[in-house]
């Protein structure tokens, strides 16, 4: 087993808050990665719920409250195609996917106008459920969020069901395990933190139990969940359900399993892959995914290894503090990896999202200045 070099993890912190809080448009939206080719002047439901959860546990309270107005705004300004989405699918004549609402939207909250893989429902229950913990952790009254919660659960239980894009923008003729995991955690979260009450809280409930009996009823094999319904794979997503999501019990059969399933099959080092058939960039390990791993594993209890793997993730910065999507080294397809690069260039560095999960595992195992010196 390689030794993962030490470093400075109380600087990097600082540098990850900084770097977080300082690329953030002012109306809130956060950057993917502000340089590289493909993501430059795009906001992700999913990327950025997940910055701003790490950025909210961090104690960047204004920067993550700042995001979620965004959010409401981007779901405001779209409500009347959310309405039109719901009304066709109660008739029984769901729209066409290219006319469900997107993954990712301009900064002022446009759909764009290049071509994506855009339909994807994660990330607007990721965005239902950081919200909620975000006005949990610092006491925030959800109201402010109410109008847009309200159509994003309508939103949700509309169409949950549906296949879509996964969180890497692929196959979208499955209904991926941790898709239905976002929207179940989500629709629940809503619902408790008083993001929506009343009659539309019952069903948001009710949708949660039905995508969470969809969840554990179709998308496990061998007793560990799986990419999508119909495989067998494994993906480094699957981990989120457990903790930070909190959609898989810690202390379940399930979580134990798919907890050794991702560590077996896709992680080497410390750093782990999202699936094993993955060819972007070569198919290098993510840091992002090594931080979900690592807050499963502080959920059930293992601080080494939860630390492990924040470590590991924290030695892929670069010298200026940078931390990447991916990293080379034991890449899966490296035959691929110039094909991309020639594409769209190297690897994106900073990623918002990597800073981000570094944060949250960071305050997850409760680190402070003493014990990062330790």
């Amino acid at each position: 087993m390689t030794t993962t070099p030490r470093v400075d993890l109380g600087a990097l912190l600082d540098r990850s808050r900084a770097v977080i809080t300082s690329l953030q448009e002012p109306n809130g939206a956060y950057p993917a990665s502000p340089s590289f080719s493909a993501y430059r002047g795009y906001c992700w439901f999913r990327d950025g719920s997940f910055i701003a959860d790490g950025a909210s546990a961090a104690g960047e309270a204004a920067s993550a409250s700042a995001f979620h107005d965004w959010c409401a705004m981007v779901v405001n300004l779209h409500a009347d195609r959310i309405r039109d989405i719901v009304e066709a699918a109660d008739a029984g004549t769901p729209l066409p996917d290219e006319l469900m609402l997107p993954a990712r939207f301009t900064f002022d909250g446009g759909l764009g106008a290049d071509d994506w893989w855009d339909f994807q429902l994660d990330g607007y229950g990721t965005w239902l459920w950081a919200a909620a913990a975000h006005a949990e952790r610092h006491a925030i009254d959800p109201a402010r969020w109410a109008d847009a919660a309200a159509l994003t659960v309508e939103y949700l239980l509309s169409s949950w069901a549906r296949p879509c894009y996964d969180w890497w923008e692929e196959h979208d003729e499955a209904v991926h395990g941790s898709t239905l995991g976002c929207i179940a955690a989500g629709l629940r979260a809503a619902a408790d933190a008083g993001l929506v009450t009343g009659e539309r809280a019952e069903r948001a409930r009710a949708g949660a139990e039905d995508v969470t009996a969809r969840l554990e009823r179709d998308a496990v094999v061998d007793g560990h969940l799986v990419k999508w319904i119909g495989s067998d794979a494994v993906d480094g997503s699957l981990s989120s359900l457990i903790a930070p999501l909190g959609v898989v019990d810690p202390s379940s059969p399930l979580a134990a399993a798919t907890l050794r399933a991702v560590s077996d099959q896709l992680e080497v080092d410390g750093g782990v892959y999202r699936f094993r058939a993955d060819t972007f960039f070569g198919g290098g390990r993510w840091p992002l995914l090594s931080c979900f791993l690592g807050l499963a594993y502080a959920a059930v209890g293992d601080r080494a290894e939860a630390r492990r793997l924040l470590e590991w993730a924290a030695s892929t910065a670069d010298d200026a503090g940078m931390l990447p999507e991916q990293v080379d080294g034991h890449l899966l397809a490296p035959r691929f990896r110039q094909e991309w690069i020639d594409r769209w260039g190297p690897v994106a560095t900073p990623l918002l999202w990597s800073h981000a999960m570094v944060l949250r595992l960071a305050a997850e195992l409760g680190l402070d200045r003493a014990e990062l010196a330790a």
